[in-house]
């Protein structure tokens, strides 16, 4: 999918390969920092040897140069603010800082929905830490809607030593 960005320069999205393995964990690890390199490359090997139900793509500038991904599964369970089934689901994506506000995320979720689209897929769906404004802002130009908040709470069923004194 070779597709101009709105600055006119072209941008392909194509399905990830194992070639991609590097670039594709460079950019999980700005994303998600909290997960290390070893385990963003055994999710990668992992998704690529189970394709179905997913799609992972990577975004490339003229030259080669990886700017981007989004990474998306089906979703057969209940997703919030969805009432179909499956619900194309968007797990990931991002757009390397320095290439953001040209129009890749956008490309990337076409790509998304045309996959979802080929799924079945009535209902495109994502989420975001409720602190993530810039995704939250992201999320809306790209014509998502919020469909709710949400705050996790927890209990430790196990007792703390000053719990025991």
């Amino acid at each position: 999918m070779d597709r101009p960005d709105h600055l006119g320069q072209p941008v392909n999205i194509k399905g990830a390969k194992t070639a991609d393995a590097a670039d594709w964990a460079e950019m999980r690890q700005a994303l998600w920092p909290n997960s290390g390199f070893g385990k963003h490359h055994a999710d990668i090997k992992a998704a690529l040897a189970k394709p179905r139900g997913n799609t992972n793509l990577i975004a490339r500038v003229a030259g080669g140069m990886a700017v981007g991904f989004a990474e998306a599964s089906l979703r057969h369970d209940y997703v919030n603010g969805c009432d179909t089934s499956p619900v194309a689901f968007l797990e990931g994506i991002y757009v390397k800082p320095e290439y953001r506000r040209q129009g890749i995320a956008r490309q990337l979720i076409i790509a998304v929905e045309e996959w979802g689209r080929a799924q079945n897929c009535l209902q495109i769906a994502s989420d975001t830490d409720i602190a993530n404004l810039q995704s939250q802002s992201m999320h809306q130009s790209l014509g998502f809607s919020e469909t709710q908040r949400v705050v996790f709470f927890r209990k430790s069923l196990v007792e703390t030593s000053a719990s025991n004194e």
